[in-house]
C-alpha cells in the first residue's frame, strides 16, 4: 500500500490513527470510495477516502487519496440542527395560532349572537359599528391563522396551470365587477394551495385598494409573474413598508395580506416586489419561480 509520507500531512495524521483500522473498514473490491470519520483529540474528523489499485492489479500497490470534509460536514449538521429547529418553531406557532383563534372566536361567537339579538329588538348605529368591528376581528383572526401557517417551506411542488388557478383565485373573490384580464399560459412548479392563496390576497389588496371596478390583469415575465392593476398604487417612499405586518393604508384592511403572499413567496425560495403598472397602479412581480411550460 502506498505510504503516508506521499500523501501529506493530514494523512500522516490519519494513519497514526490507525491505518489498519482505517483500511479494514474497505472491502477487497479494487476500486472503492468513502467517507471516515476518526476522532482526533475529541474532536470528529471527517475524509473521503478512495482507494485505487497501481497498475492492473491491487497486488502492485494501491493508492489511496484523502480528503478532509469536516467543514462541510459541520455545516450539513449546522444546516440539519437549525431545519429541525426551525420546524419545531412552526409546529409551536401553528399550536399557538390554532389555540388562541380557537380562544379568540369562542367570545366572538357569543358577542355576535347578542348582537344579533340586540339588532331585532332595536335599531342603531351604534350596533351596526359593533357588527363592523366584530367582522374587522374575524378577519384579523382568520390573516393571523394563516400568516403562522404559510412561511413554512414547501417540501413538494407540482405542476400548475397559473391561469387557471388565477381564476379560481379570482372567483373567489365574489366583490369583483370587472374581469380579471390574464396574460398568461405559463405551468410552474408550486405549492397548489398556498399560490392560490398568494393569488387572493394580491388580489384582494388590489380590490381594497383601487375598488370594486378596478381592473387586474396577470402576466409573465422570463422567470416569474406579476399581478398589476390600475389603482392609486404605492409611492416609492412606502414600497419598503407595504409587506410589513400590520400595514394597511385601507380603511378596512388588516394589513396581513401583503405580509402572507411575502411569506408564501419565500417559502417557495421565490421574490416579491412592488412597481409600478403601465396605468400607474400597483404591479407585484414574483419571480425566483421554476417555469414548466
Amino acid at each position: 500500500d502506498s505510504d503516508p509520507e506521499y500523501i501529506g500531512t493530514p494523512a500522516d495524521e490519519f494513519f497514526e490513527s490507525g491505518p489498519g483500522e482505517m483500511l479494514s473498514r474497505f472491502s477487497d473490491e479494487d476500486d472503492v470510495e468513502a467517507e471516515v470519520t476518526i476522532t482526533d483529540n475529541g474532536q470528529q474528523r471527517h475524509f473521503s477516502v478512495s482507494r485505487s489499485p497501481v497498475g492492473d492489479s491491487p497486488k502492485q500497490g494501491r493508492i489511496v487519496l484523502l480528503h478532509e470534509i469536516t467543514p462541510q460536514k459541520r455545516r450539513e449538521q449546522e444546516l440539519e440542527a437549525t431545519k429541525q429547529s426551525l420546524e419545531q418553531s412552526n409546529e409551536r406557532l401553528d399550536q399557538f395560532a390554532s389555540t388562541v383563534s380557537h380562544d379568540l372566536r369562542n367570545p366572538l361567537n357569543v358577542a355576535q349572537l347578542r348582537l344579533d339579538l340586540a339588532q331585532t329588538e332595536t335599531e342603531s348605529e351604534h350596533l351596526d359599528a359593533v357588527d363592523e368591528a366584530h367582522a374587522r376581528m374575524e378577519s384579523l383572526i382568520g390573516d393571523l391563522l394563516t400568516l403562522a401557517r404559510q412561511g413554512d417551506v414547501i417540501e413538494e411542488s407540482d405542476a400548475v396551470d397559473l391561469a387557471a388557478l388565477a381564476e379560481t383565485a379570482w372567483q373567489n373573490m365574489a366583490t369583483t365587477e370587472a374581469p380579471l384580464t390574464v396574460e398568461t399560459a405559463q405551468t410552474i412548479r408550486a405549492d397548489s394551495s398556498r399560490l392560490q392563496e398568494l393569488l387572493e390576497n394580491l388580489f384582494r389588496n388590489a380590490v381594497e385598494h383601487g375598488g370594486k371596478g378596478v381592473i387586474v390583469s396577470i402576466g409573465e415575465m422570463a422567470d416569474g409573474f406579476y399581478v398589476a392593476d390600475d389603482g392609486p398604487g404605492v409611492s416609492v417612499e412606502k414600497r419598503d413598508d407595504v409587506f410589513d405586518a400590520g400595514y394597511s393604508t385601507a380603511d378596512d384592511g388588516t394589513g396581513f395580506g401583503l405580509n402572507i403572499a411575502q411569506e408564501i413567496a419565500g417559502a417557495h425560495a421565490w421574490e416579491i416586489c412592488v412597481t409600478d403598472s403601465k396605468s400607474g397602479g400597483a404591479r407585484f412581480e414574483i419571480t425566483g419561480i421554476e417555469v414548466v411550460d
